[in-house]
């Protein structure tokens, strides 16, 4: 099926639209009100039957004019929009497509070389927009970062939100900036030397402002419910034309070098081949590898080894991590147990779940990932997941003492895997960053509420006036509270965790050892039940971590390893800054090898 929506052609703009439930189909152009008040319509235009759904027609109309289409006798906006100035209930703008990028000889890094940084536009900068969050990208070039990860830019209801209540898939969210400002995003990053990752939601449509359907219900599987409301059908061509489309257009129209993909574990698929594998073969067909990242529960190497992705995000790492420094046992945290040598062999092995029941479920979860690379497991400490489904949107350093938090940084940033920090990590940001919606009075209210009666079971949240004082999503002060504080970067312990970030990240590139990401070259082990230690071996020599999780913080070369003499390369305390604790973990080179 060709191209749906509007898009200008030499004589105009095209208009086409697929429909299984109107009989006529028009293009509503409206004009645009210099008073302030609503775009107005002024002409109704009809599209021209193809059959099999499809309607057609070109108009004499500029780049810029506004429309919506009219099924039958109901006015919808279109699905397809490329740009929503007025929200996802509003008129649609007629842009023009993807310009030529300033940096005209970029190259995507390869995930080897990835060290992701995941950001929300909205909170990462005090003005949330794709302009301000460019103008910070030369501070994340100078942390080390090689890769910038940007949460759903889908056009999404209201004037705030996480991007997961995406509706408007082909339309940057018109609150963040035009779409040719999230082009310059992508090319200042591009200049930088930075990959940029776009998060996609293609296992759910958000609750309001989803006119999909209104076209044609067989883009849903009505039947299968997920906790977002209808699957999305890929048994019907239809919807699995739309994804495969919308994920090559944020690579080919805005420039983006992959994608991460959201809770794929979540994407109803009875048909062969799946969907995942659809999707990988099509954007392996373009110009350049692009990167393609899931995010799945199951543990299942097979999306790499057998979809075509490049990686998973490996989430036992971090739970185990959690629950090691933190000691909470909460929801999830309880299938893990706080022991060092339970994270020995989660590093050893890339994930804790291999096959083994899964206590929520009874049921086996994950299977064996000795196949995959070191970079197919991106592992992280923090992202938004785990700090905003909690009920306060606690950070981990909020949860722990800072010498284990800069601890367990110093051991991701160790690891051959892909480290992923999520935005303010690098200075142990003090804002929370919670829940966060704007959905007109009646929705917002049932998410208030479900958001409150999520945490019942939670220990600290048993008792009804705790659960009261979780934060409102809806209320705006909870989005002003996740807001970054860039000012305090600079200042006491939020320095010293800067500058521990950037002695790590200089050390990962600099080091002929720890730049090559190799499984087989690393070996991991445990002293004194507290103590954990991974060596890497490679061209620079021999690179030991030790960590010291328990009470004497005391991160010296094992015994198991005392045969031979280590220098000291790096620290996780004050050698770093003064405003740091002492250490709890050390970087140390072989006697003779070079740093």
């Amino acid at each position: 099926m060709p191209d749906l929506g509007a898009a200008l052609v030499p004589d105009g703009v095209r208009f086409r639209v697929w429909s299984t439930r109107a009989a006529q189909v028009a293009v509503v152009v409206y004009e645009r009100s210099h008073d302030g008040e609503p775009p107005r319509a002024r002409a109704e235009l009809p599209l021209h039957g193809l059959g099999d759904g499809l309607f057609e027609a070109t108009y004499d109309l500029p780049e810029g004019a506004l429309y919506r289409f009219q099924l039958d006798d109901a006015e919808v906006p279109d699905p397809y929009a490329r740009a929503l100035p007025y929200g996802v209930h509003g008129p649609a703008e007629v842009v023009r497509g993807r310009h030529e990028p300033r940096a005209t000889d970029w190259r995507p890094r390869p995930l080897a070389e990835c060290v992701i940084y995941e950001l929300h536009v909205g909170t990462f900068t005090p003005e949330g927009t794709f302009a301000a969050a460019a103008a910070k990208l030369p501070l994340l070039t100078e942390l080390g970062v090689t890769a910038i990860e940007l949460m759903p830019l889908s056009s999404f209801p209201g004037a705030r939100g996480w991007g997961y209540d995406g509706v408007g898939h082909f339309a940057p969210y018109a609150g963040y900036g035009r779409p040719d400002d999230l082009r310059a995003l992508v090319d200042a990053a591009h200049l930088l030397g930075m990959n940029v990752l776009l998060d996609v939601v293609y296992n759910h449509f958000g609750p309001e402002g989803n006119y999909l359907a209104s076209y044609s219900p067989e883009y849903f599987a009505h039947e299968v419910q997920t906790p977002w409301g209808d699957a999305l059908n890929f048994a019907t061509p239809a919807m699995r034309r739309f994804v495969v489309a919308n994920a090559r257009y944020w690579l080919t129209e805005f420039g983006f070098d992959g994608l991460r993909l959201d809770a794929t574990h979540a994407m109803f698929d009875p048909d062969e081949p799946p969907i995942l594998a659809e999707l990988a073969a099509d954007v392996r067909g373009l110009p350049h590898h692009h990167l393609l990242i899931a995010e799945d529960e199951t543990n299942d190497p097979a999306l790499v080894l057998q979809r075509g992705l490049d990686a998973i995000w490996a989430d036992d790492f971090h739970h185990v991590v959690h629950v090691l420094v933190t000691g909470e046992r909460d929801g999830y945290y309880a299938a893990f147990e706080p022991r060092v040598a339970d994270l020995a062999r989660c590093i050893e092995r890339g994930f804790v779940y291999e096959g083994q029941a899964w206590p929520p479920s009874g049921k086996p979860r994950g299977a064996d990932a000795s196949g995959l690379a070191a970079q197919s497991f991106v592992y992280c400490l923090q992202n938004h997941d785990q700090i905003g489904n909690r009920a306060l949107g606690e950070r981990l350093h909020h949860l722990t003492e800072l010498d284990r938090y800069c601890a367990a940084s110093a051991l991701l940033l160790f690891l051959p895997m892909t480290p992923l920090l999520f935005m303010g990590q690098e200075w142990a940001a003090s804002a929370p960053w919670q829940y966060f919606t704007d959905h007109p009075q009646e929705l917002g209210e049932r998410v208030t509420a479900g958001r409150r009666a999520e945490f019942k079971l939670f220990a600290a949240f048993h008792d009804p006036e705790r659960r009261e004082r979780i934060p409102d999503p809806q209320q705006a002060e909870t989005f002003e509270r996740s807001r970054l504080d860039w000012s305090e970067r600079d200042r006491g312990p939020h320095a010293g965790v800067l500058a521990l970030y950037r002695a790590l990240l200089g050390l990962r590139r600099r080091d002929l050892t720890l730049k090559v990401q190799d499984r087989s070259s690393m070996s991991v082990g445990t002293s004194d039940e507290d103590v954990l230690w991974v060596m890497r071996s490679g061209p620079g020599g021999d690179r030991l971590l030790v960590v010291d999780f328990g009470p004497r913080a005391d991160p010296g070369p094992p015994a198991a390893l005392a045969g031979r003499r280590w220098r000291p390369l790096l620290t996780s305390g004050a050698e770093v800054h003064p405003d740091l604790p002492p250490a709890r973990a050390a970087i140390y080179a072989g006697d003779g090898d070079a740093p």
